[in-house]
């Protein structure tokens, strides 16, 4: 598994505080690790307590929940374990509590900030303070006053770490909240409660309140860093960061805080001007890749095909000097409609010399065919919903395909699904005179009944939605070609928790994915390339299929055939143009039998247990996203397809 610096090695941003040609109207760091940026922001907070403890101070600190800041807390924890950090002089006030919430429900931050930090380190438990959710209604607001005196007595917050909401809450502030609100009892926004749906099994279990600091609260503290990771913030970090201050994105009064810092990863600061077009507010470095992206730009900014800019074009959206660096117009056209018309491929497995036909372009995948294939998918479903179109041209074609489903996906499993597969082997039982199956099913029944949606799955539970997603897998790859037998269910062991929480990925889940990748060797790799999507479980198992390439890059079998890997995106995004390597287009034929095979994963179908932000079923998501990314290389001037799926070629850097 890959280290992290020590403690007295501060991290380097990708890039630092904007220029002042940018439109930012907060300072900024975006950074290409977000491993690296919480171990940077755990410094400063280290720092603070030491400094704190030699003047005989406490340390007031405002903390935040949710899965943003986690890292931050676990370098707080490794530093009090590894370095003698102690947290005696600490003080906390939590930003928020969902309303009404039992400070040992599994949903409660009282529960989340002892299992993430305060059980670990030696804090002091009567000075940690998180929001009542258990008050009545009509002690709410004499509550609220008390948790903004005991603020006070405090002296204030020193440093307050937040995160931010797709509707740009801070806290629970949402669109609407005045900045002089203090801590009070409020309604969360339907964005934010589908956002916490996966935490509550639904979003009909998610409380309607909320109590949370004010923005007015905020605001007094002395300093504040807010953290922003994945390309789902990219739209409101933008507003935040480059527009004006508006009720209706509370934390856009950041921006008018002394002493803010915002700390990004690069998918959460992708819609910033210094990442969409960094040639207008400063001297870019020309590559390959940064050619693409500012041609692809400009097609769609003009609305013109590649081939059709011209040299105004260029001049009048501030291309002047890529043009003045790089030839003619025609000549940066011609270049990067291309590389662009090269990227794609109908045979993503390589294409054999004798079916080579005029023009076809050579490419390295070729040498080995048919090749051996192994695709990584996080749930039972993401390889027909993400490369299910993919997946059925490499069996066509004659390519040894193998599937390793890296999670049982249990969690998704609704409870009612559940009891319609009891029912089924109740039935069954009686009509094939099969007592102790009915006995089974009919304690297992019981077990649902008993179970509130909150609670953890009972391990008899867990193992029968399991068994539902991995019969339901078997049929869809049955659909796109692949064999029972070439089929892997690795359950790696850091999902299996029961709970929307995972645990983190260890050694123990690198192992199982290496023992794979031995036992099938194959010549090319696919891994859903999420770092950071909603559930989490995507970027845990695709940094465990990092570790485990890296591992087996020593081997004998691996030197003699270098793995490709390439990456795929799951139902949420899409890689953009400028970073595709390999489009892989679709006919109706495949569209439709793509559709089926997801059609055959039934429990997620209709109204899945983790929808994500989009309402859409995951079909109806994937063909969306395949036929807009096939919209974009025609209006590029490249062929008009039905469909395509993109893929990136992995660089061999882990992502931690």
């Amino acid at each position: 598994m890959p280290t992290i610096a020590p403690q007295h090695q501060s991290p380097r941003p990708f890039s630092g505080p904007s220029d002042s040609g940018m439109c930012e109207r907060l300072p900024i760091s975006v950074w290409s690790r977000p491993g690296d940026m919480a171990l940077a922001i755990a410094i400063r907070i280290a720092d603070l307590i030491r400094q704190r403890q030699k003047e005989n101070r406490r340390c007031v600190l405002g903390l935040a929940t949710g899965s943003t800041p986690i890292g931050i807390y676990d370098e707080l924890i490794r530093m009090h374990q590894d370095e003698g950090l102690s947290f005696k002089n600490v003080t906390t006030f939590n930003l928020d509590e969902y309303w009404p919430m039992n400070p040992s429900g599994p949903q409660s931050y009282h529960l989340f900030m002892r299992e993430q930090l305060f059980d670990h380190v030696d804090i002091d438990l009567s000075c940690t303070h998180v929001p009542d959710g258990m008050v009545s209604a009509d002690g709410a607001a004499a509550s609220c006053l008390a948790y903004e005196a005991k603020i006070r007595a405090a002296g204030g917050i020193d440093l307050q770490i937040l995160g931010v909401g797709r509707t740009g809450h801070i806290g629970f502030n949402e669109p609407g909240s005045p900045r002089a609100s203090r801590t009070r009892l409020i309604v969360l926004d339907r964005v934010t409660r589908n956002d916490s749906a996966s935490d509550f099994f639904g979003e009909e279990q998610v409380p309607i309140r909320a109590l949370t600091m004010g923005i007015g609260t905020i605001l007094e503290s002395k300093q504040i860093i807010l953290m922003a990771l994945g390309e789902a913030k990219a739209p409101i970090v933008a507003k935040l960061v480059e527009g004006p201050i508006s009720e209706q994105i509370p934390a856009t009064f950041l921006q008018a805080h002394p002493s803010v810092e915002v700390h990004l990863d690069r998918p959460a600061a992708a819609h910033l001007e210094r990442e969409r077009t960094p040639w207008v507010s400063r001297s870019v470095d020309w590559t390959p890749t940064m050619i693409r992206q500012a041609v692809v730009w400009l097609s769609g900014h003009t609305k013109k095909a590649i081939l059709k800019l011209t040299a105004e074009d260029y001049n009048e959206n501030h291309l002047q000097d890529l043009v003045a660096r790089n030839g003619s117009a025609h000549d940066i056209n011609l270049i990067v409609f291309r590389d662009l018309q090269e990227t794609i491929t109908g045979w993503p497995g390589g294409k054999p010399r004798d079916r080579k036909q005029a023009g076809d372009i050579d490419r390295p995948r070729d040498e080995i065919f048919p090749k051996r294939v192994l695709i990584f998918s996080p749930h039972p479903d993401d390889d027909v919903i993400s490369m299910g179109g993919t997946l059925i041209r490499l069996s066509d074609q004659g390519h040894e395909v193998h599937v390793a489903y890296q999670t049982s996906g249990s969690i998704a499993v609704s409870d009612e699904e559940a009891r319609r597969f009891l029912d089924f082997v109740r039935d069954y039982s009686k009509s094939f005179d099969a007592t102790n199956i009915d006995h089974s099913a009919r304690k297992m029944i019981e077990v649902l009944a008993a179970t509130k949606p909150s609670d953890p799955d009972a391990p008899e539970i867990q193992r029968l939605k399991s068994i539902i997603r991995r019969e339901e897998a078997k049929s869809a790859a049955r659909v796109c070609g692949v064999g029972e037998e070439r089929l892997h269910f690795l359950d790696l062991p850091f999902y299996e928790t029961g709970r929307v929480r995972k645990k983190p990925i260890t050694d123990a889940d690198v192992d199982i994915v290496v023992k794979s990748l031995r036992a099938i060797q194959p010549h090319q790799v696919y891994a859903a390339g999420d770092l950071s999507d909603p559930h989490g479980t995507h970027r845990c198992c695709l940094a465990a299929v990092f570790a485990a390439l890296d591992v087996v890059r020593s081997d004998t079998w691996c030197k003699q055939a270098p793995i490709e890997t390439l990456l795929y995106r799951g139902a949420w995004q899409e890689w953009g143009i400028e970073a595709i390597d390999m489009a892989v287009p679709l006919s109706p034929d495949e569209v439709a039998r793509k559709r089926r095979a997801i059609f055959r994963h039934q429990s997620q179908k209709d109204r899945p247990l983790f929808p994500g932000a989009d309402d859409r079923e995951f079909w109806q998501r994937s063909e969306a996203r395949n036929k807009a990314t096939a919209a974009k290389y025609d209006a590029l001037g490249l062929a008009e397809y039905e469909a395509i799926e993109a893929f990136v070629i992995w660089n061999g850097k882990s992502i931690d």
